[in-house]
């Protein structure tokens, strides 16, 4: 395998742990603050998560391709002092970015709840509270992400692996121990539950960078070698390098804006048009939608975000280097690797939706529930692929077409939204954020092909395998749902949904994996072999 693959598979198991981490802390945490607690938790992190996008003004990413652009060129020195004077930009922004998002608290929460009676729900007081709890991260983690941009910049994915990981399990322990004090042992309230939960953001933050910071004490010295050895030497002042940088770095705001500005639009639009349009018994499904089936829908992205991290210094350098050919081919794997992972991946969750919303979450109102994520997980393939196509186009110079790609799917996405809500209830939302992305895809698609003549006639054709063994994988999920369904009540119970989720996964995934495998279909799109399958089938093989 090459360097990029390895790389990318490294992140992405670390994403995929973390991600599914969320994922499973969510069935307890929900349990203790139900879809209500879900709502006012989605409430906190849209604008957290575009304040975090803005006050690291996307300069971590850029980092990583600043830093591989100079190692290239064999000036190391370059690279370290880019390093030091972002980190020192990255306090500064976090601090300023703190304090807007803490004193805008209010503004924010009166524009998305109109409600001020607290036996009506959720109140404005409480999304305040919520937002202010969170914003404390925005002091550590901008230059924390920068650390992080530096070691993949040196094509070293393990420091950024390990520190997500840490991250998340430093803050879903504090989350689940303190909501359960807030809630069971204290009889508080949800709001207050949720406002520790959410500044359990600043808490991982620190596990994550001391572990950053371990990373950079052993690995100074080797990296300081480089230094010594260093034969090229750039004229370029910290000025010049900060104007390359947030040249590059715009464009990486809005691709870390992506999702955010989409559940933006909703979180203002959603409540009252679903008021108006006389869905309000229903107008807690945002939480649902954003929050809990969201946890679901992007797992199968995490391919997506280890590969985007892995493929931008690999692109980076070969573009830097004229090398067309292995352009193209790294251009190619790269789409390949996320449709042959995600593709399957998707189709699962929307066949086994309404069991997996039912096992993970709980039975209560799965027909709504259930129906909604089925709705949703289609869109989980368009993110993931506007995250590696968005890295790709900033891997090849064309990082400001990101933005007309992601700014033409807004605009759709806030000139329908309304409408499509008012058409279709709460599904109309989901409908709004699925074609905004299409929309945004297709266009950053367009743009590389033209960019660097590339052809997608073997992605095309490889397509069509995925899309016959996908089928096959449906149809036989489809089959364990209905025989199982004669003895199992999966519908109304929650253990039967365990088990029929189980068995689904289980045989569709299987039986995937084995058509990939042996139609070699792994083989083409990973480069040779598979080494730990074809281990276990040669072990398999002589028993």
């Amino acid at each position: 395998m090459s360097n990029m693959v390895r790389g990318s598979m490294l992140l992405t198991v670390a994403t995929f742990l973390s991600k599914f981490l969320g994922l499973i802390y969510l069935i307890p945490f929900n349990a203790l603050v139900g879809a209500e607690g879900g709502m006012l938790y989605n409430f906190a992190y849209v604008p957290y998560n575009i304040m975090l996008s803005i006050s690291t003004i996307g300069i971590p990413l850029a980092m990583s391709k600043t830093v591989s652009k100079y190692n290239a060129l064999g000036d190391y020195e370059t690279g370290r002092r880019t390093f030091k004077f972002g980190t020192s930009l990255m306090f500064i922004t976090g601090f300023i970015s703190f304090l807007i998002l803490f004193f805008g608290a209010e503004l924010l929460a009166s524009g998305m709840i109109t409600n001020t009676n607290p036996a009506e729900g959720i109140v404005v007081d409480d999304v305040v509270l919520v937002i202010r709890a969170v914003s404390f991260a925005l002091l550590i983690i901008p230059a924390m992400s920068i650390m992080r941009g530096f070691f993949q910049g040196h094509e070293s994915m393990g420091p950024s692996a390990l520190s997500t990981v840490t991250e998340q399990i430093v803050r879903i322990l504090f989350v689940l121990v303190s909501v359960f004090i807030v809630i069971v042992i204290l009889d508080g309230t949800i709001a207050t539950a949720v406002g520790f939960a959410t500044f359990g953001a600043f808490i991982g933050a620190v596990g994550s960078w001391a572990v950053l910071l371990l990373y950079w004490k052993k690995r100074k010295p080797h990296l300081d070698k480089y230094l010594e050895n260093q034969r090229v030497t750039s004229n370029t002042t910290t000025k010049d390098i900060f104007r390359e940088m947030l040249g590059y770095a715009g464009p990486f705001i809005i691709v870390g804006l992506a999702t955010s500005l989409y559940q933006l639009v909703d979180a203002f639009t959603f409540e009252r048009t679903m008021i108006a349009a006389g869905f309000e018994d229903i107008k807690w499904t945002l939480g649902t939608i954003n929050t809990y089936a969201h946890k679901i829908v992007i797992i199968p992205g995490t391919i997506a975000t280890g590969l985007s991290l892995a493929i931008l210094p690999a692109l980076t350098r070969t573009f830097e280097q004229r090398n067309k050919e292995m352009l193209h081919q790294q251009i190619n794997q790269a789409l390949q690797i996320v449709l042959v992972l995600v593709i399957p991946a998707v189709v699962g969750i929307l066949t086994l939706s309404d069991v997996a919303y039912g096992a993970l979450y709980g039975m209560e109102n799965l027909e709504i529930t259930g129906s909604l994520l089925g709705w949703y997980a289609p869109v989980g393939l368009f993110f993931a692929l506007f995250t590696v196509t968005a890295s790709m186009l900033q891997g090849i110079n064309q990082q400001n077409f990101t933005v007309l790609s992601l700014s033409a799917g807004l605009l759709v996405k806030i000139l329908l939204n309304i409408q499509l809500i008012q058409w279709f209830g709460a599904k109309g939302a989901i409908f709004g954020t699925g074609l905004a992305v299409v929309i945004a895809v297709c266009i950053n698609l367009w743009r590389i092909k033209k960019s660097v003549a590339f052809s997608y006639r073997q992605i095309r054709k490889r397509t069509l395998l995925i899309g016959i063994f996908v089928t096959l994988m449906a149809l036989a999920i489809w089959v364990v749902k209905a025989l199982l369904g004669i003895f199992i009540p999966y519908e109304t119970s929650r253990f039967g949904a365990v088990i029929v989720l189980l068995a689904g996964i289980g045989i569709g995934g299987g039986l995937y994996l084995w058509l990939a495998y042996v139609s070699t279909l792994f083989h083409h799109v990973f480069g040779g072999e598979i080494p730990v399958i074809d281990k276990l089938l040669r072990k398999l093989r002589r028993r």
